[in-house]
């Protein structure tokens, strides 16, 4: 007894159907060895395809569409040509990773990327090309990458840093036809184990301030107060600084989120910013690397962790309001990121001496538990 929702319309291999319950034509070019059913919305579709099939296997045989093994995955011969035909395109196609990374930044520049970011990518990326001089992108494998990260001498974070650019080139190069596919997403990601932030105690605040110059006490007493990045601190305009208003402008063009915020003036900032503040020009002082490294010598400081003050500044911060929303709006970071890393860093009385650091000549701060800078 027939189907009566399959209709055949051909008995010559491969066979033609309307499939009524797909409201489909079918071509059945299955074999014992493999291939495969494809649907057409038109019979002259399906009669056109079917008319191809026996043509190539009237000129390459029955093995054009089937294997054994290839079966076994459901695809044909046919399949594995045009995997392999992608590839050799895209090999043909592809291209140095010096001559990609220069793309990418030229890319990343007209979209609008800040020069610090590019020139971060260049740096890393660079990095990257050294170990793979003479290769093109599309014969770089995840193990290649897996190998070469792995013998970065890092921390996890750094590393999956690295990765991280690493990836962001390859699916540029994907989306080129460079690349077949983003390598780098199929490697592994390093563990990193989470640690406190590190911070600075309310007493070593308070003395590298007393070290600071004139200059460069307002830079410093931002970063601690107010917890801006330093890149955006090193941009900062005083006519940005609105002291009457009480708080600070980072605008989108120079925040590392490309979005503008808000940052209040705490009672203690103004008192350290009201002396020395001016219409417009920078707020960080010339020569402001070696400045800083000069206070914080004069210190006492034997070692300095990268983004300290910022670290500083949400810890006592979150301690102070115990709103990490409002600390993640202030600070330019999500809520997440906040609550993770400056959560019982400090405790209640540390926050209040922090946040009561004065002038130079006002009581130091005191406080029996202090956390190591």
């Amino acid at each position: 007894m027939s189907n009566p929702r399959r209709k055949k319309e051909k008995l010559e291999w491969p066979y033609v159907a309307f499939i009524e319950k797909r409201q489909a034509w079918q071509v059945d070019a299955r074999t014992k060895t493999g291939g495969s059913r494809k649907f057409f919305r038109t019979r002259s579709e399906a009669e056109t395809f079917a008319t191809q099939c026996r043509t190539t296997r009237g000129n390459e045989g029955i093995s054009a569409f089937g294997n054994v093994e290839l079966a076994k995955y459901g695809k044909t011969v046919q399949h594995a040509i045009e995997f392999y035909l992608a590839h050799l395109r895209a090999m043909e196609k592809s291209v140095s990773v010096a001559d990609s990374m220069e793309e990418l930044i030229s890319a990343r520049k007209s979209a609008g990327r800040s020069e610090r970011y590019c020139r971060d990518l260049r740096l890393r990326l660079s990095r990257f090309q050294k170990g793979f001089p003479e290769a093109t992108v599309a014969t770089i494998t995840a193990r290649d990458i897996d190998t070469w990260l792995a013998g970065l001498p890092v921390a996890p974070g750094t590393r999956n840093t690295f990765r991280r650019d690493i990836r962001t080139l390859l699916s540029f190069c994907e989306k080129r036809g460079y690349c077949q596919k983003n390598e780098a997403a199929k490697t592994e990601l390093a563990k990193d184990v989470d640690k406190p932030a590190s911070i600075l105690t309310p007493t070593q605040a308070a003395d590298l301030l007393g070290k600071c110059e004139d200059d460069l006490v307002p830079y410093v007493a931002i970063s601690l107060f107010a917890g801006l990045r330093a890149a955006e601190l090193q941009k900062l305009d005083w006519s940005e600084v609105d002291l009457e208003g009480g708080h600070i402008e980072v605008t989108a063009a120079k925040s590392k989120t490309a979005r503008r915020r808000l940052v209040p003036i705490s009672k203690n900032l103004r008192e350290w910013l009201q002396p020395l503040g001016q219409v417009s020009g920078p707020v960080a002082p010339i020569g402001l690397r070696n400045r800083l490294d000069d206070a914080k010598d004069a210190a006492g400081f034997k070692s300095w962790e990268s983004n300290v003050m910022r670290h500083s500044f949400g810890s006592y911060r979150l301690a102070q309001c115990s709103d990490a929303a409002k600390v993640s709006l202030e600070m330019g970071n999500s809520p997440q990121m906040v609550f993770a890393h400056y959560r019982e860093l400090v405790k209640p009385r540390d926050a209040e001496a922090y946040w009561g650091i004065s002038k130079p000549g006002a009581r130091k701060p005191k406080a029996k538990s202090e956390p190591a800078a």
